[in-house]
């Protein structure tokens, strides 16, 4: 069995079909990625199969949630965004991270994986200036809920939903990012559970209300130190 053809049974396995050229693209990003890591320190999980599933595949089980125009917060090495946009060309997304070098690699696999409908940005959130443009936003593996509700909700026009990676105990976060959800002009819309190949994952779906007060998400790291 080939690269390409176990990446399409691993989804198909897991309730999703993607076409040749997707499973093409994901083998051709996961040489980059193994080929820039050992420069770059982009991923700890190297081995083909764990790749496939544990990023490619869990990046892209929540798929039905994307439309639209996409910001993806601290994208590191491309999950999920890269993924996402490999299986729905018809989606504009950006990426987004602080550090140049991740940008500069990211920058680099959208050439390679001839991807009409990405964009990466050197920027940090805090920096950002296009509030309340996009209908998703997503973040996978970067901080707390508190945090990251102030680090997204910000961005997302009103009816946009927030979809945030994690790992399947998330009730003491969920308690404690109530108040920061409200603040932010957000509810918690829908929580969504899958398991594969012996991992769980939750998604919290946050569906944005009404306009975020304009001093957030707040400068000085403040979401990270002082979380709402």
């Amino acid at each position: 069995m080939s690269e390409e053809e176990l990446i399409k049974k691993v989804f198909h396995e897991n309730g999703m079909d993607i076409t040749d050229k997707s499973a093409s693209q994901l083998f051709t990003y996961y040489k980059y990625l193994v080929e820039e890591n050992n420069k770059f320190n982009l991923t700890a999980i190297t081995d083909f199969k764990d790749v496939v599933y544990k990023h490619f595949l869990d990046s892209a089980l929540a798929i039905k949630n994307f439309k639209g125009k996409v910001l993806d917060v601290g994208s590191g090495a491309g999950f999920p965004g890269i993924v996402i946009a490999v299986l729905n060309p018809n989606l504009k997304i950006t990426l987004l991270d602080s550090l140049n070098k991740r940008i500069n690699f990211l920058s680099e696999l959208i050439k390679i994986l001839n991807l009409k409908n990405v964009e990466a940005v050197h920027c940090r959130i805090e920096d950002y200036n296009k509030k309340e443009e996009y209908d998703v936003v997503t973040a996978r593996a970067v901080a707390n809920l508190s945090t990251l509700a102030e680090y997204l909700i910000p961005f997302l026009k009103i009816g946009g939903n927030a979809v945030i990676y994690k790992g399947a105990d998330i009730f003491e976060e969920l308690e404690s990012a109530q108040e920061a959800i409200s603040v932010l002009g957000a509810q918690i819309s829908e929580i969504q559970r899958y398991n594969y190949e012996n991992n769980s994952r939750a998604l919290i779906i946050l569906r944005k209300i009404r306009k975020t007060p304009g001093n957030y998400p707040r400068k000085g790291n403040l979401p990270r130190k002082k979380p709402l």
